[in-house]
């Protein structure tokens, strides 16, 4: 899961400063998620999949499908 985080800001040509901004939490809290010290709480990981337009499934490595699912 924690490197398809990275994966997925690294091919936005993001940093984890940004990525933080974004969700409103530290650089080192961020790059703690992206290195998998410590679990990301829920809305922080749908923020994240919002943001690159995928699943939650997706980037918890429970689906190789990166498309979101469609709203119901």
């Amino acid at each position: 899961m924690y490197q398809r985080i990275r994966d997925l800001r690294e091919d936005r040509d993001l940093t984890q400063t940004q990525m933080a901004e974004y969700l409103n939490c530290s650089q080192r809290i961020y790059s703690n998620y992206e290195r998998g010290d410590v679990d990301i709480p829920t809305r922080i990981l749908i923020k994240l999949a919002d943001f690159h337009n995928t699943s939650t499934d997706y980037l918890l490595n429970r689906t190789k499908q990166k498309k979101p699912y469609p709203a119901g």
